[in-house]
C-alpha cells in the first residue's frame, strides 16, 4: 500500500487536486482510498435522516448500509481524535491512499501552493517529506519535482514512481 499526501494552506486547491488524482489513478484500475482531515466539527448525516436521529438519541456508533455503500459514524465524545495510523488500519487493502491534510505525518506529500510569490507560506521549508510542489510559477528554492496545475498525469506518475527514501 502506497500512502501519499496532499497538503497546502486553506483554499489552496487541495481537494481539487485530490479529486483529480483519485479520478486518474482509479481510471488506471488502482484501488484507491482517501482520508481527509477536518479541523472542524462535521456531520455526514443531517437532521431528519434516520442515522442522525439514531446518533442524536445517543447511539455512539451508527452504521448506514445499502446495496451501494455503507458508512460508520463513531461519536468520539471527549476522547482523542483518531490518528492517521489508526485510520489507515480501517481501510480494506487499497493500492494507494490519498491523504488530504495530516501535514505533520511522515508519509510523502505534494504541496499545493496558492500564492507562489508569498515565500513565507511555503510548507516545504518546515516539512522535509514534501516530494513535489504544484505552483503557477517555478520556485527556485525548491530543488525537487515541480508541477503546473494542469499536469495531473505527471503528478500521478510521480506518485506511482516515488520510492520512499
Amino acid at each position: 500500500m502506497k500512502i501519499f499526501g496532499i497538503v497546502g494552506w486553506k483554499n489552496s486547491g487541495k481537494t481539487f487536486f485530490a479529486e483529480k488524482i483519485i479520478n486518474k489513478l482509479s481510471s488506471l484500475d488502482f484501488k484507491i482510498a482517501s482520508i481527509k482531515h477536518a479541523h472542524h466539527d462535521f456531520d455526514i448525516d443531517h437532521p431528519n435522516t434516520d442515522s442522525y436521529i439514531h446518533r442524536n438519541a445517543g447511539s455512539q456508533e451508527v452504521i448506514i448500509s445499502s446495496s451501494k455503500r455503507w458508512a460508520k459514524i463513531t461519536e468520539l465524545k471527549n476522547s482523542n481524535e483518531k490518528n492517521l495510523e489508526y485510520l489507515i488500519k480501517q481501510l480494506t487493502n487499497p493500492d494507494i491512499v490519498i491523504v488530504e491534510g495530516f501535514k505533520t505525518k511522515k508519509h510523502p506529500k505534494i504541496e499545493i501552493i496558492k500564492d507562489p510569490l508569498n515565500t513565507s507560506t511555503y510548507m516545504f521549508n518546515a516539512i522535509d517529506n514534501i516530494t513535489a510542489i504544484v505552483s503557477d510559477i517555478e520556485i527556485k528554492s525548491f530543488k525537487k519535482k515541480q508541477f503546473k496545475k494542469n499536469q495531473i498525469n505527471e503528478i500521478c506518475n510521480h506518485i506511482l514512481e516515488y520510492k520512499h527514501e
